[in-house]
């Protein structure tokens, strides 16, 4: 290469930037050496150190959900991307802008099977809404903006980009001009037009909204067209980002509980359906449906995940007539702090109570979550990020990310004991970078959720699908227990940089929540309920 010629790494890097691309999570290898050194080149981009792929992963989620524009992840070859897979699956299905940079063998190298040699595009394709391997250090660039406005179009996603050891550190033609962004598709006239019909119905009706009408515009407008026409609001489970607390609109949750939520939906003429899909079932079950809508019930799509769903439900709002302003919000509850025994309910009370304004809230609590999430309704104004993939291991490197995208605001991170573990070296991520993020660890002592589940699916029981009664046995005890021996969660984030207490009832709990929201820098509480 020419002295002085820009690298094929060095024209990604300054694409990226060119393009909005601020922070770089990254858990790179040796194929990665020569976009890691061009990090020195381009200091417009913040690399942070993840020591491992799926905090990295987490992280970019958590970032690209609060910032709404892509972090990139920079990870090493398939078995980097692989380890990142997860949380890249969570993101997946909250549509965050991203970026993944993979880098590969040189391309003379690949066919010789090294030992890192792997199928990269077989791994990133059920994880990535765009790919695209880099040919030569010349091509690197404008695949770089191609991906970038890919991650950001439509809506947003996932876009990985394979940069090869030799397009990296081969000279390139410089970086290549950010390319337009499309906008989320506009929806048809027709399909406001139904959903018009079926609200002036009379029948009993909902709307079921999701994806990026969870909050601003889009959830003021919802909240509009339910007050105007009487139809009920719902959000999705597990949204990506939820706007609440006192003085937002509320909607109410569809239920994870299949039971629950075919109840909920019971008895409706018609669902709307705004910026998500038609609601099925986490699981399937026996002799349970997997779609939650009643087969009665008329489904009217306003808009999918792809499509300009705020402006569908203003444009929706204005053919009902629904008055500018008549989207009533959450009354306000600060409860009084909680006092006797610690379990979830006390929890959210002492969170409703001390929550500041602006927070940002981290929900992989699990099976406490709900008393949580009933308690903070009227809590100051906040944001709630939600495990939309089900693949545990997301929230603490979701807050990591989270407290990167927005340095003034305090995040509270609320984790299982369990979940935590899969990803726990986030805390040194938070220690390493002064984040403000409060980290409450539930420690139940063990995986709560599938000790429910055994029960729900037939097994353990004589309603397993045989007929049979099957007993729970030290075999299923053992696979659910994480007591033996107990995890040390103060000891744990000491060793990597994070002060930590432990309590064991409700008032010392909220004397130690108040104290951590009230100091910078990251702290964790390990709350034992």
């Amino acid at each position: 290469m020419a002295a002085g010629a820009m690298t094929g790494a060095e024209s990604v890097l300054r694409t990226l930037s060119a393009g909005g691309v601020k922070t770089c999570f990254a858990n790179p290898g040796t194929s990665e050496m020569h976009l890691v050194a061009a990090l020195d080149r381009v200091p417009e981009v913040r690399p942070v150190l993840a020591l491992f792929e799926g905090v990295a992963s987490g992280a970019a989620d958590g970032y690209g959900r609060m910032a709404e524009v892509p972090a990139a992840t920079l990870l090493h070859l398939g078995p980097g991307l692989g380890n990142a897979f997860a949380n890249l699956h969570n993101a997946y299905k909250a549509r965050t802008p991203m970026v993944n940079v993979v880098g590969d063998h040189a391309v003379a190298h690949a066919p010789l099977n090294a030992p890192l040699a792997s199928d990269i595009a077989s791994v990133a394709r059920p994880v990535s809404h765009w790919y695209a391997s880099a040919r030569d250090a010349r091509s690197a660039a404008t695949d770089a903006a191609a991906a970038l406005a890919a991650a950001r179009g439509h809506g947003g996603g996932i876009a990985t980009l394979v940069v090869p050891a030799d397009a990296g550190w081969e000279a390139s033609a410089g970086p290549a001009a950010p390319l337009p962004v499309p906008p989320p598709a506009p929806v048809p006239q027709d399909a406001v037009e139904a959903a018009a019909r079926a609200l002036r119905g009379g029948g009993a009706a909902a709307l079921l909204i999701g994806g990026s009408a969870t909050r601003g515009r889009a959830l003021r407008a919802a909240a509009r067209i339910a007050a105007a026409t009487g139809a009920q609001l719902i959000h999705d489970t597990f949204p990506a980002r939820l706007e609440r607390g006192a003085g937002i609109p509320r909607a109410q949750p569809l239920p994870y509980l299949t039971e629950m939520a075919t109840e909920a939906l019971a008895g409706l003429d018609h669902l709307v359906i705004c910026g998500t899909q038609a609601p099925v079932a986490f699981f399937a079950y026996p002799g349970r449906p997997s779609r939650l809508a009643a087969p009665g019930t008329a489904i009217e799509v306003l808009a999918g995940p792809r499509e300009d769903v705020a402006g569908a439900l203003e444009a929706l709002a204005d053919a009902l007539g629904a008055p500018a302003g008549a989207a009533p919000g959450a009354d306000a509850a600060r409860p009084e702090l909680p006092d006797g025994a610690l379990d979830a309910a006390a929890i959210g009370a002492a969170i409703a109570a001390l929550l500041p304004e602006g927070a940002i809230v981290v929900d992989e609590s699990v099976t406490a979550s709900a008393p949580i999430v009933a308690a903070t309704a009227g809590a100051a104004p906040h944001d709630w990020l939600t495990l939309t993939g089900g693949a545990i291991g997301q929230g603490l490197p979701a807050a990591t990310g989270a407290a990167v995208a927005c340095p003034d605001r305090p995040v509270l991170s609320l984790e299982g004991d369990g979940s935590a573990m899969y990803t726990i070296q986030a805390l040194w991520t938070q220690a390493r970078e002064g984040l403000d993020v409060t980290t409450v660890i539930l420690a139940n002592r063990s995986y709560a959720i599938l000790d429910f589940e055994l029960s729900r699916v037939g097994a353990g029981s004589g309603d397993a699908p045989d007929g049979g009664a099957l007993a729970r046995g030290p075999a299923a005890e053992a696979l659910f227990g994480i007591g033996r021996p107990d995890l040390d969660f103060v000891g744990l984030a000491a060793g990597m940089g994070v002060p930590g207490v432990r309590v064991d009832h409700a008032q010392g709990f909220a004397a130690a929540l108040r104290e951590a929201l009230a100091e910078p820098g990251p702290r964790l509480i390990e709350a034992r309920v």
